[in-house]
């Protein structure tokens, strides 16, 4: 698991975070993964692209999730180079024959329609180009519900784990072989 806070369980216990609940969910079914959860709040694309080599090279995945890009857009960093970071991440995931779900976000609205369109655009033609399994939004079960994210607006409370970890279940379930 390559993400930011989102991944990474910003505000909450260790445990509580959806990666966390993945790796139970696995555990339960039997399936033979475990998730080594290795997000970084504030972590941008190029953070995630200079860490992610040796992370293959120690860990050997056989999936990767790659839920990042949105500090990028946060940050309103060039939309290039974050789709040509995770062009990246995906290739080095794929030389090292791991399979590749990559997550999307969305921005909050004061990026203007342009930006925001753009920016999610990006996750889509990345997915397509490389041929991976794509998920558009990682908050989309709970994105409207105010009572499902901590006091700052951004990050999913604990409560709002399980749903999140249901949202990604069917994209990832069909790469776990």
């Amino acid at each position: 698991m390559f993400g930011d806070s989102l991944s990474a369980g910003y505000g909450l216990t260790t445990g509580q975070d959806w990666p966390s609940l993945l790796d139970k969910r696995l555990a339960k079914a039997k399936l033979g993964y475990r998730v080594v959860n290795a997000s970084i709040s504030g972590e941008t694309t190029a953070g995630g692209r200079a860490r992610l080599p040796a992370a293959l090279r120690r860990l050997k995945p056989s999936v990767v999730i790659l839920a990042l890009g949105a500090n990028d857009g946060l940050r309103g960093l060039s939309l290039t180079q974050m789709r040509n970071n995770l062009t990246a991440m995906i290739d080095a995931a794929k030389a090292h024959r791991a399979r590749v779900l990559l997550i999307g976000m969305k921005l909050p609205p004061n990026y203007g329609p342009d930006y925001d369109r753009r920016f999610e655009e990006g996750f889509r033609r990345v997915a397509k180009r490389e041929k991976v399994a794509l998920l558009p939004f990682l908050l989309a079960p709970i994105a409207t519900d105010l009572n499902a994210f901590q006091a700052d607006g951004l990050h999913p409370t604990a409560a709002a784990q399980a749903a999140v970890l249901d949202h990604v279940w069917p994209a990832l379930r069909p790469l776990l072989k």
